[in-house]
């Protein structure tokens, strides 16, 4: 049995080392889980509990410590195999942090699937569904997976309600991703949601933006589209995304209490901006996401992000001890290489 220091980190440790031992079928057990974490309390936290059972569920996995503030726990995973189902994760946690746990088993598995997940589409702490659709899964396609999303309704805190429709076809070969640049921008486009609230404020939110980006780069085509939907709770978002030659990248924000649409909108801008000039080709949230793929796929991937983050340092340390492999990090140039292990189910 693997032993990891669940102190190095939080959420998306344990998001990387129980994935990766479903998919392995390599029994993992974390200790002292977010006890290192700063302003928090240590131990499992409820938005983890549910991804951890989901994938339990995938592979008939013994699970002992499955509660909330458990210090450790033990995941002893069988023959994975996903089947179509519907999945309410409760409340408003975060759908986008389970398909980060879930999607390796989704792309490895020998039938196509397709899963109605319940629950936040737009969460603190996490990307939006936006980012998920727009980025992170058609930078995964290049890679040689068939990822698709379907965003039917969006789900804001306390109450969630989102509902999204996931399908993944069966990954022939998971090829390696090679980018050192972004290369020019195509295009660049902005979604301004806002749910159960009045559409002028969607409408501020993308004008913000528009005007932000549109000052940055005149000359280039921007794309501005805003809605008011039905939810639960009352929340907005906005997300940005830059289409390139090599590459997607993306910036967003959550609309809070007592803040003006307009700076919403205008960090969301700001944040695509400073990954756009940073001249790398993935941004510092997709650094992160991509690691697991990479050290999956068969052959050796080399990529130039925003920036090397704490939380890509940890999820590089959980990967290579669960799997045989060495990430290479250039901090100086903000480059990372790994040698794939060429994964088959």
């Amino acid at each position: 049995m693997i032993i990891i220091d669940g102190s190095i980190g939080g959420g998306q440790l344990l998001r990387t080392a129980i994935g990766l031992s479903a998919l392995t079928s390599k029994p993992v057990k974390i200790i002292d889980i977010r006890k290192g974490k700063k302003g928090g309390k240590p131990g499992l936290r409820p938005q983890h509990l549910m991804g951890i059972k989901v994938l339990g569920e995938f592979c008939k996995a013994e699970i002992k410590g499955l509660e909330e503030s458990s210090l450790e726990v033990e995941f002893t995973p069988k023959e994975f195999k996903v089947c179509d189902r519907r999945i309410d994760i409760g409340t408003a946690g975060s759908i986008g942090l389970l398909l980060q746990t879930i999607t390796p088993l989704l792309i490895f598995n020998d039938k196509p699937i397709t899963l109605e997940i319940i629950g936040g589409t737009e969460t603190r702490w996490s990307p939006t569904i936006q980012y998920i659709k727009y980025v992170t899964y058609p930078i995964l396609n290049m890679m040689g997976t068939d990822l698709s999303l379907d965003i039917i309704k969006h789900g804001y805190y306390p109450k969630g309600g989102g509902k999204v429709i996931v399908r993944s076809k069966p990954t022939k070969k998971l090829i390696p991703f090679n980018r050192l640049d972004r290369g020019d921008i195509l295009n660049i486009q902005i979604y301004s949601v806002c749910g159960s609230l009045p559409k002028d404020i969607a409408e501020r939110q993308g004008r913000s933006a528009l005007r932000t980006i549109q000052y940055h780069y005149p000359n280039t085509e921007v794309f501005m589209s805003y809605k008011s939907v039905e939810s639960l709770s009352p929340g907005t978002s906005i997300t940005c995304y830059a289409v390139c030659e090599n590459s997607i990248l993306g910036g967003d924000c959550l609309g809070e209490r007592g803040v003006r649409a307009e700076i919403v909108g205008e960090k969301a801008a700001e944040e695509l901006l400073k990954s756009l000039k940073s001249g790398a080709a993935l941004d510092k949230f997709m650094a992160d996401q991509i690691l697991v793929f990479l050290a999956l796929a068969k052959g050796e991937s080399r990529i130039k992000v925003e920036e090397i983050t704490d939380h890509c340092r940890t999820n590089i340390q959980v990967i290579e001890e669960i799997l045989p492999v060495e990430f290479k990090v250039d901090k100086d140039k903000r480059e990372i290489s790994v040698e794939g292990i060429g994964f088959k189910a």
